[in-house]
């Protein structure tokens, strides 16, 4: 994690305060999740296919451009994103940036070409994990070099696949990244997992329906393991659902100022993490109501502490986090050891930022304890985190003088986030 110490910070951008009740509706970008596998599998149907309001932010782009340089065809120049497979062959270098996505989902792709694919990312990208996968990746018949950033996959033009075990406690992207290009390995893929439990399990759910929309047989019937059987992948075009994740720190306004915020198009079933929101802001006392409009949250008088196992979820974490240090109650959030792993040590970022700020926060191994404090402005460091700069706008929004720094990292997965965030504000 960048040193929390560091004295100069370039450029903190003043976090809008909420003077009274916010009363809004908003439109969220379309999810990064399902935009980079939907393309992912795109790039290796049996035929062109469209993916309809995709995602545009860093993490998408960087994955178009991924696939792209390993051979197929992704036109981004719409709203709607046209993909075509191509020959995967040739040498190419692949930009992951700070995308998990990318660095764990198209290595398996690349394991299909017959070129030297060299793979590398921002700084912060380097401390991530992702030798589990380049090591299933080996024992699938792939030649990798590398265990982490930067690394090097060499095709063959073709990978035998067939049995493997992974310890996926660290992130749930090492089975979805085997899942995805599975079908096209000759004897398809068989994924075991063998550690502690694997976390963000609704994101490997996610992966399986997405595989069956495509026509791609996949057994989970038994625990800890899931299985793909080779053949095609049957190209088809998929509608983006709304990011509900990024819809954490717009709720949380609501939550704060004891508004009323409305998210449109919510989807009535998903997939996505996001959508244990609706839950976790009613156990903090918030009105939530899933209706035609939306999802619609009002705030309460005052937000109730809370003790959730997050364990699931884990990215919603830094809102919730956010929300549980203005709360009038002490709250315990639970089983997020994991997220220690993504863009940064996001449970030391949070413990060392919200203390900053005057939270009473202790750091636990699997997750955060925070009780009732007057809090203060200052500056709320990132890490080029997104979801750090999700927090640190929910806390600006209840206190003055919170300054958040490198608030543009939010770009990630939602451009012009501040300025979204500052029209609500006035």
């Amino acid at each position: 994690m960048t040193d929390p110490a560091r004295a100069v910070v370039e450029d903190p951008w003043p976090a809008p305060r909420a003077r009274g009740p916010v009363e809004a509706t908003v439109t969220l970008p379309g999810s990064k999740s399902l935009t980079n596998r939907a393309l992912v599998l795109a790039a290796v149907a049996d035929g062109p296919s469209v993916v309809r309001r995709a995602l545009r932010s860093r993490d998408t782009t960087l994955m178009a451009a991924a696939l792209t340089a390993l051979g197929a065809s992704v036109d981004t120049s719409g709203e709607d994103w046209r993909v075509t497979p191509g020959d995967l062959a040739g040498d190419a270098a692949v930009d992951c940036g700070l995308a998990g996505t990318v660095m764990r989902f198209v290595p398996p792709v690349a394991g299909l070409s017959s070129g030297t694919i060299a793979f590398d990312g921002d700084p912060h990208m380097r401390q991530r994990p992702v030798g589990e996968v380049l090591g299933a990746l080996r024992a699938l018949g792939i030649d990798v070099t590398g265990e982490a950033l930067p690394f090097t996959v060499r095709g063959t033009g073709s990978v035998p696949g067939g049995t493997v075990v992974v310890d996926a406690s660290a992130s749930s992207q090492f089975i979805s990244a085997l899942l995805l290009a599975g079908a096209r390995y000759d004897r398809g893929v068989d994924v075991r997992h063998d550690g502690k439990p694997v976390p963000s399990l609704p994101h490997i759910d996610m992966t399986v329906a997405m595989l069956r929309e495509h026509g791609v047989e996949v057994d989970d019937a038994d625990a800890n393991r899931w299985a793909v059987a080779p053949g095609p992948v049957r190209a088809v075009d998929h509608l983006i659902e709304p990011d509900l994740s990024n819809a954490a720190p717009f709720l949380a306004l609501a939550a704060v100022s004891g508004g009323t915020l409305t998210v449109r198009d919510w989807p009535r079933h998903t997939t996505q993490a996001g959508d244990a929101l609706r839950g976790i802001l009613a156990a903090m006392g918030c009105a939530v109501d899933l209706g035609d409009a939306g999802l619609t949250v009002t705030g309460p008088d005052r937000l109730q502490g809370v003790d959730l196992d997050l364990h699931d979820v884990g990215e919603l974490a830094p809102a919730v986090a956010a929300l549980c240090a203005l709360a009038d109650g002490p709250s315990h959030l639970r089983g997020i050891a994991h997220i220690r792993g993504h863009e940064t040590d996001r449970l030391a970022a949070l413990a060392t930022e919200l203390g900053r700020l005057g939270a009473d926060v202790t750091e636990h191994p699997d997750g955060l304890e925070l009780r009732p404090a007057a809090l203060h402005g200052g500056v709320f460091r990132t890490y080029a985190d997104h979801r750090m700069a999700h927090a640190g706008v929910v806390v600006g929004a209840a206190v003055d003088g919170v300054l958040v720094e490198d608030v543009a990292t939010t770009a990630k997965t939602f451009p012009d986030f501040a300025g979204a965030w500052a029209a609500l504000l006035g």
